[in-house]
């Protein structure tokens, strides 16, 4: 019996009624960009908010639990996830409309172009920066997700989240605690949606800003490629790529991972990279620049799950901690 299929039985007649759908032993290289990364053990893909509830309410407590979103900035270990993985359906609670002249409401399940889509079909301004952003808007709310020189926070009136428990909170701005690409809400809750507002702008000018977003994006990222966007935050004063190139890591390949030589600051899966290889290289990288620079970088892609016995990678490969 796998980890997954014994997990399922433990918990028996407890997720008797569930409307989503509950898979063991999901392969997360399959939902991930950069397509690597071990078993989670169960992941479920609640139907609605109601039917997460419930979940939640008969999950025990001491068995770990994350959220997923599109997979766009996570990379998986070699060993998998112990627990359970949720991912929210685009059916449940991947819908944005915009609800007055200045305001949007989105599920957290909903890619952000989406989000930009919506808010130029209404004529709301303030949003295009999220039609260069490659996840959904459960990640944008949890790490204050920007680009274009435009922040999540400055657009959040509210957040719909859920607890541990199946029980639901609504958060204001302030409550988030936002920083740069940070934010202070509780681990444990679960995003579902969230109330934006923007202000009126005319659609053509909309438009051009979308097109400019598009048109940077196509020309200094490698968009084609099996990454994870940004790897690391861009350190106070300075840039991550500009450290990063100065380190001599431009184009630094271990395995089947290399530093783009497009834009440094992101990383690839050239074909056969392992999350070894991924994370080793990031580490590299960290380990050349602190090096040379005394700057730390900091991890924007989130790493989650197991290393396999004997693959352990330290951060900065354990030099000069």
């Amino acid at each position: 019996m796998t980890r997954g299929e014994a997990l399922l039985a433990a918990l028996g007649d407890r997720l008797a009624g569930l409307r989503g759908r509950i898979t063991p032993d999901a392969e997360m290289d399959k939902i991930t960009w950069f397509r690597v990364g071990g078993p989670a053990d169960l992941l479920f893909q609640p139907a609605d908010e109601a039917d997460l509830a419930a979940f939640l309410k008969e999950l025990p407590q001491e068995i770990p639990l994350m959220v997923a979103g599109v997979g766009s900035n996570l990379l998986v270990r070699e060993d998998g996830i112990r627990g359970v993985v949720v991912r929210l359906s685009a059916k449940g609670f991947g819908e944005a409309e915009a609800i007055s002249p200045t305001q949007m409401r989105a599920g957290a399940a909903t890619p952000d172009k989406r989000v930009a889509a919506v808010a130029l079909e209404a004529g709301i301004g303030g949003f295009h920066f999220y039609h260069g952003i490659p996840g959904c808007i459960g990640g944008a709310l949890r790490m204050n997700a920007g680009a274009n020189g435009v922040e999540t926070r400055e657009r959040v009136v509210e957040v719909r989240a859920l607890d541990r428990r199946g029980n639901v909170h609504t958060l204001s701005n302030a409550d988030m605690g936002y920083a740069y690409r940070h934010s202070s809400a509780p681990g444990d809750l679960i995003f579902t949606s969230a109330l934006f507002e923007g202000y009126g702008e005319e659609r053509e000018r909309i438009r051009a800003e979308m097109d400019a977003v598009q048109h940077h994006r196509e020309t200094v990222q490698p968009i084609r490629e099996k990454t994870g966007g940004s790897t690391f935050k861009n350190p106070e004063g300075t840039s991550a790529w500009k450290e990063i190139d100065e380190a001599g890591c431009r184009g630094l390949l271990i395995g089947g991972a290399q530093m783009s030589p497009m834009h440094c600051n992101f990383m690839i899966n050239t074909g056969s990279a392992t999350g070894y290889d991924l994370e080793f290289l990031g580490e590299t990288v960290r380990a050349r620049v602190l090096e040379r620079s005394g700057i730390r970088l900091h991890w924007e892609i989130k790493r989650i799950g197991d290393f396999k016995p004997g693959r352990h990678v330290q951060e900065f490969l354990g030099q000069m901690l």
